[in-house]
C-alpha cells in the first residue's frame, strides 16, 4: 500500500454511476480518495485524477479512516464489509453506508459493525448520479449524532443538502422505501399512461406537456393529504372516494379495451371500493393508508 493511500481522507467501496460519481466530488473537493471495486477495471478514470486504487478491499478500508460504501444492495455490502479481514481493518473506523436497501438490514447491519467495533452510519442517496457534487444533491442519514456531525464536513464536499433524520439507524432506509415507492408507482402510472394514450393514437411526446401539469397537482396534495393523514381528518369534500373510483374504472374500461393489462389501476380501485364499503365514501383517496394491509 502506497503512503499517499494511507493518508486518504476517505474510501470509497464501489464504482458504478453512483459510486464514481461520490468519489468525483470527493476529488474535485481536494481530498485524498481511494477506491476500490469488486469487479476491476472501474477505476482508471478516478486514478487518472488522483484516485488511489486499492488492490483489496482490505487494503481500500485501511487507507482511511472513513469508507464510504454504494453498492447495489446490502447482500453485496454483506459480501465485502464481513470478510474476516475487512472487519478486522475496519476496526476503530467508520463505515458511512449509502446503499440503498430496507430498514431492517440497515439495523441489521449496525449490529454487525458494532459487533466488530466498527462505527457505522447509514444513509440514502434521492437524487441522480449526476447531481452529486452539485447544490441539487438530496442525502438523508440516520445513526449516532455525534457521528453524523463528526463527518458533517467530509459529506458536504459531495454537495446539496444532508438531513440527518435521527438515532433509529434504519430511519433513512425507511423514508428512502417510502420515497421510491412514491417515484415507482408514478413511473408505472406514467408507462401505462402512454400504453393507453397510444392505444388511442397520441403519442408519448404529444402527451408530455399536459403529464407534467398532472405532475405539478401532486405536491399540494402531498401537503394537504399529509395533514389528513397525520390527523384523521381525511377531507373529501373537493374529490371523495366515489369520484375517484368512478374515473378509476374509466381507465380500466378503455385499457381493456384496448387489451392493455389494467392490474394496477384495478388493485388501485380495489383498495378504493373497499374503503368506500367501510362507510368511507366521503373521505378523501388517502384513507386508503389506514385501510392497507387490514383484511
Amino acid at each position: 500500500m502506497s503512503s499517499h493511500a494511507e493518508q486518504s481522507a476517505v474510501t470509497v467501496l464501489g464504482l458504478g454511476p453512483m459510486g464514481r460519481a461520490l468519489a468525483g466530488a470527493f476529488l474535485d473537493a481536494g481530498l485524498r480518495v481511494t477506491v476500490w471495486n469488486r469487479t476491476p477495471g472501474r477505476d482508471g478514470e478516478l486514478v487518472a485524477r488522483g484516485a488511489v486504487g486499492a488492490r483489496s478491499a482490505v487494503e481500500a478500508v485501511a487507507a482511511s479512516s472513513v469508507t464510504v460504501v454504494c453498492v447495489v444492495h446490502y447482500d453485496a455490502v454483506d459480501a465485502v464489509l464481513r470478510q474476516e479481514a475487512v472487519a478486522g481493518a475496519l476496526k476503530g473506523r467508520t463505515v458511512i453506508n449509502l446503499t440503498a436497501d430496507t430498514p431492517d438490514r440497515a439495523r441489521g447491519t449496525a449490529a454487525w459493525a458494532a459487533e466488530h467495533g466498527v462505527r457505522y452510519l447509514d444513509g440514502a442517496i434521492m437524487t441522480p448520479a449526476t447531481t452529486i457534487g452539485t447544490e441539487a444533491a438530496v442525502f438523508i442519514h440516520s445513526g449516532p449524532e455525534e457521528l453524523h456531525r463528526a463527518h458533517r464536513p467530509l459529506l458536504e464536499a459531495l454537495g446539496g443538502a444532508h438531513t440527518h433524520l435521527g438515532e433509529d439507524i434504519g430511519r433513512a432506509a425507511a423514508y428512502d422505501i417510502a420515497l421510491l415507492d412514491i417515484f415507482w408507482t408514478a413511473m408505472a402510472g406514467y408507462a401505462h399512461a402512454v400504453a393507453v394514450a397510444r392505444a388511442e393514437g397520441i403519442t408519448a411526446r404529444e402527451l408530455a406537456p399536459f403529464a407534467k401539469g398532472i405532475g405539478a397537482i401532486l405536491p399540494p396534495l402531498f401537503e394537504e393529504f399529509a395533514e389528513d393523514a397525520d390527523s384523521g381528518g381525511y377531507s373529501g369534500e373537493l374529490n371523495p372516494l366515489t369520484s375517484a373510483v368512478s374515473s378509476m374504472a374509466h381507465i380500466i374500461h378503455t385499457s381493456e379495451a384496448h387489451g392493455i393489462d389494467a392490474g394496477v389501476m384495478r388493485a388501485a380501485e380495489g383498495m378504493a371500493r373497499r374503503a368506500i364499503g367501510r362507510g368511507h365514501g366521503a373521505d378523501g383517496f388517502i384513507r386508503i393508508a389506514e385501510l392497507l394491509g387490514r383484511r
